[in-house]
């Protein structure tokens, strides 16, 4: 297991290396550094743009190829990723809205698939009756909510609690608050402040997980192998738990493990309308400010997201199935 997770890491490595210089090719051939001092007052002259974007490498003076070599020896050298048009350096950035997105969507994500896993379970072991209908209703609804509608009518509801009971217990935009100092305080601080979009991430996102485990759990209840359980001795419950479950959760398991990306980088809606500054914001701004670096290191990070998400979906499966670990 050990030699295989190495080979599968080693592959993973050389296609991030490839995926991340593509994506600085691309960056340059649809991003302009210099379309963010078009209309300053008082106008820059050409020179003076030039001046500020050649030691930030970002200006396109220098033949490309130039320009790549010294973004990747200072990458593979000094872990450098470069700066922004106006200076920021790429790497406090990541390395701070990284831990937010973590913080904002990790809990999220792991409160819809155990949420999902138990709907999809308890609605297939009771297949047509009014429970596993309510709860497929319920499901077909918020699947079909924007995260935009979910998230404003949070936000509004959160206010009206908090005029309704006359303090702030919800915060509805933000991910800390400034001056938070303590064990406790700072852990409800960040509660409050982490309840709101957690709650419309799941919202939206349980019942995927939902309809996919439901589905997957009626193929296996009525397997040869459930049947024969059963026949054991063994009650319904015992073996949808022991047998049905473990095979149903393979394809589940996998699917949450490569949604990591998707997670980090894809929260833009939500992050923004709550105010906080993680990878989804990031990658947004990174676009709109033409912050090629910027673009190319959020990439990078989500090849990297993707290669944990497999590398997990791997263990996974062989913790799911005794036939690959006997393979």
């Amino acid at each position: 297991m050990i030699k295989y997770l190495v080979r599968r890491a080693i592959g993973w490595v050389m296609m991030i290396f490839v995926a991340t210089n593509l994506a600085y090719f691309l960056s340059w051939a649809y991003l302009d550094p210099k379309s963010n001092y078009v209309g300053r007052r008082p106008p820059l002259s050409n020179d003076q743009i030039e001046a500020m974007l050649e030691p930030r490498n970002l200006s396109d003076s220098v033949p490309l190829i130039e320009r790549w070599w010294t973004w990747l020896t200072d990458i593979l050298l000094h872990w450098n990723w470069g700066v922004s048009p106006v200076g920021d350096p790429v790497n406090d950035q990541i390395a701070y809205r990284m831990w937010v997105s973590a913080e904002l969507v990790l809990g999220a994500t792991i409160i819809t698939t155990l949420l999902g896993i138990a709907l999809g379970v308890y609605t297939a072991s009771r297949q047509y009756k009014l429970a596993d209908r309510i709860a497929t209703g319920t499901s077909i609804i918020t699947l079909n909510i924007p995260i935009v509608v979910a998230a404003l009518g949070i936000v509004l509801l959160a206010i009206q609690f908090n005029d309704a009971v006359g303090t702030r217990v919800f915060y509805v935009t933000g991910s800390s608050s400034p001056g938070v100092t303590g064990f406790f305080p700072t852990l409800v601080d960040v509660a409050q402040h982490l309840i709101l979009p957690t709650f419309a991430l799941v919202l939206v996102g349980y019942a995927g997980i939902h309809f996919l485990q439901r589905s997957l759990l009626l193929d296996n209840i009525n397997a040869d192998y459930v049947r024969t359980a059963r026949a054991k001795g063994l009650t319904k419950s015992q073996a949808i738990r022991r047998h049905a479950l473990r095979t149903s959760l393979i394809p589940v398991t996998t699917q949450v493990a490569f949604s990591i990306p998707a997670i980090f980088t894809g929260a833009i809606l939500t992050e923004t309308i709550f105010g906080w500054n993680g990878m989804g914001r990031y990658f947004s701004e990174t676009i709109s400010t033409n912050d090629i670096h910027g673009a190319v290191a959020i990439a990078a990070f989500g090849a990297l997201m993707t290669a944990i998400g497999a590398m997990l979906a791997d263990v996974a499966v062989v913790i799911l199935d005794p036939r690959v670990r006997v393979s």
